[in-house]
C-alpha cells in the first residue's frame, strides 16, 4: 500500500483520456486559429439585436468560467412572464471545419476531474472569447420563452443579440438570499434593487415552470451530488434550460429540419422499478408510466427526505442513459422519459458539448433562411459518436473518483459499511456505500441474489489506487 501513496492522479487521468480515444491537446493549427481570433469582434452585425441594455446575469457554479448562458425575465400584460435565454454563440468563432472544430468533435465533450479539466474548447475561448463574461458585450443565441400564468409554455422567438452580462452570480449565494439565509450576492447588490426583482421573478416564474413540469411526469429525482445550498438557484436555472432545450426542439421540428434529439427511452428494468415501489408500499402499473412514477417520488420525498437520495440513485440507475438520436422530418419523436417531453435537444451550452454547438449551427442557418449545414447521414454518424463519447467521458472521470477514493480508503481495509446496490449485471455487481465520501466499488463476494436498490453491508477487502479499482465482499 505504501507505494500507492505516490500514484499521480494527474498522470491517471490523462491516461485515461487517451485510452479512451479523446484527445488530450489541441493541435498546433488549432492554437494557430485561436491566436488569429479578434478579441473584440464586432457585436453589430446584420440581424443582430443590440439587448445590451437588458438587465442579463449569469448564475453558476463558484468555479465556472465557461459561461453559457445568461437569464432575464419580464413581466407583461395578462400575467404572462417573457424569459430569455441567451446562449453563447459559439458558431461565430469556431466555424464548421475548421481545427479547433475538428477537436470538439473528436472529443464532443469537456471532461471534469478533480485533478483536471480537459476542455472540449481552448480556454482562451471557453472561458473569455466566447463566454458570457461579466462586464462585457458578447453575441448569443436568444430563446424568447412567452409562458402563460401557470408557467405554460404560450410561445417562443428565437434571434441572434448582442448581450451583457451585469452579474456573475452564484447557486449557493443566490438560493441563500431566496431562501431568506444570506445577503442579495454582492454582484447582484451592485445592480440595484432592479436586479434582486430580477431574481425574485426568475425564481417565481421557474417556480411555475416546475410544477407544471412534474404534474406532466417529470420526475424529481436527487442524488447526494444535487443537494446543498445552492439547490434553489440550481433548480431554476434548469427549468430555464429545460424550456429553452424544448422549445428549440419544437422549433426545429415545425421547420422540417433534421436535427439532434437528447432522449431518454422507456425504462427497460421498469419491473425492478415497481418492486422498489412496492417495498414503499405503493402500486405501480405494469407497464412503464412517468406521471405514476413521478407522484411515487414526490411522495417518498416527503416521508423519507433524509433516505430520498439513496432512492433516486437506484431510479436513476434502472432508467438507462441519455443518448443523442437523429430525427428527421415528420418522424415520431422518442421523448425523454424523464423529463416527461416529447421534443428535446441538448442547446444551451455549446462551450462544453458538441451537440449544442451542433444544434446552434442548424438553428442559425433556419433563422438566416440558408441551408442546414448538416446532412441526415452526417447527424447520424455525430449523434452516435457524441453519445460514446459522453460515456466514455463518464469513465474517465469515474476513473478518478475511484482512484482518490481507493487513495481515502487505503488504510481501512477490512472495516465494514453499510450500502446500496447500484448495479447488478452480468459484468459484474456494484455498490454505493452509505458513507461520507460514498464511495462506489465491485462486490466481488457474496454477489448472488442482489439486485438494484437493496441494502446491503459490505467489507471492504481491498484497493489499488493506479487502476481505481475497490472491492468488497458481504459481510
Amino acid at each position: 500500500m505504501a507505494a500507492q501513496n505516490d500514484v499521480d492522479l494527474r498522470q491517471i487521468a490523462r491516461q485515461a483520456m487517451v485510452e479512451l480515444g479523446f484527445a488530450v491537446e489541441f493541435s498546433a493549427a488549432a492554437l494557430a486559429e485561436l491566436s488569429a481570433l479578434d478579441p473584440a469582434p464586432e457585436l453589430a452585425e446584420a440581424g443582430v439585436r443590440d439587448l445590451r441594455s437588458r438587465l442579463w446575469c449569469s448564475i453558476d457554479n463558484d468555479s465556472t468560467r465557461d459561461l453559457d448562458q445568461l437569464t432575464v425575465a419580464e413581466r407583461v400584460a395578462g400575467g404572462a412572464v417573457i424569459v430569455c435565454v441567451a446562449v453563447a454563440d459559439v458558431d461565430a468563432s469556431v466555424r464548421r471545419g475548421s481545427a479547433l472544430d475538428a477537436h470538439a468533435e473528436r472529443n464532443t465533450t469537456s471532461v471534469y476531474t478533480a485533478v483536471e479539466t480537459f476542455p472540449m474548447l481552448p480556454e482562451r475561448l471557453s472561458t473569455d472569447l466566447t463566454s458570457l463574461r461579466e462586464g462585457v458585450g458578447r453575441l448569443a443565441v436568444v430563446v424568447e420563452l412567452r409562458l402563460g400564468p401557470k408557467g405554460e409554455l404560450e410561445g417562443a422567438d428565437f434571434y441572434r443579440a448582442a448581450v451583457h452580462n451585469y452579474a456573475k452570480l452564484t447557486y449557493d449565494g443566490v438560493s441563500a438570499w431566496l431562501n431568506g439565509e444570506g445577503p442579495l450576492p454582492e454582484r447582484a447588490a451592485r445592480a440595484g434593487e432592479a436586479m434582486a426583482a430580477q431574481l425574485r421573478l426568475q425564481d417565481e416564474v421557474a417556480g411555475k415552470m416546475r410544477v407544471l413540469r412534474h404534474e406532466n411526469g417529470a420526475l424529481a429525482l436527487e442524488v447526494s451530488e444535487s443537494r446543498g445550498e445552492g439547490a434553489r438557484a440550481r433548480a431554476l436555472i434548469e427549468d430555464f434550460m429545460i424550456g429553452a432545450n424544448a422549445a428549440t426542439a419544437g422549433y426545429l421540428s415545425r421547420h422540417g429540419l433534421p436535427s439532434l434529439r437528447r432522449i431518454v427511452r422507456e425504462p427497460k428494468r421498469w419491473d425492478r422499478i415497481v418492486e422498489l415501489a412496492r417495498g414503499h408500499g405503493a402500486n405501480l402499473p405494469a407497464a412503464p408510466d412517468a406521471k405514476a412514477l413521478a407522484s411515487f417520488l414526490e411522495a417518498r420525498r416527503h416521508a423519507d427526505p433524509i433516505r430520498f437520495a439513496d432512492l433516486s440513485l437506484a431510479i436513476v440507475k434502472l432508467l438507462g442513459k441519455g443518448e443523442n438520436v437523429v430525427e428527421l422530418p415528420g418522424a415520431t419523436s422518442l421523448g425523454h422519459f424523464g423529463l416527461a417531453v416529447r421534443d428535446y435537444a441538448h442547446s444551451t451550452a455549446p462551450n462544453r458539448r458538441f451537440t449544442d454547438l451542433i444544434t446552434q449551427r442548424i438553428l442559425k442557418a433556419a433563422l438566416a433562411g440558408v441551408a442546414t449545414p448538416y446532412a441526415p447521414s452526417e447527424l447520424a454518424r455525430l449523434a452516435a459518436h457524441c453519445t460514446a463519447q459522453e460515456d466514455a467521458a463518464n469513465k474517465v472521470e469515474r476513473r478518478l473518483r475511484k482512484s482518490a477514493m481507493a487513495q481515502s480508503y487505503r488504510d481501512r481495509i477490512g472495516a465494514v459499511f453499510p450500502a446500496l446496490v447500484t448495479g447488478a449485471a452480468a459484468k459484474g455487481t456494484w455498490v454505493r456505500l452509505l458513507a461520507s465520501p460514498p464511495v462506489e466499488g465491485k462486490l466481488v463476494r457474496g454477489e448472488r441474489g442482489v439486485d438494484v436498490g437493496d441494502e446491503v453491508v459490505v467489507r471492504l477487502l481491498r484497493v489499488d489506487v493506479a487502476r481505481g479499482f475497490i472491492d468488497f465482499e458481504r459481510a
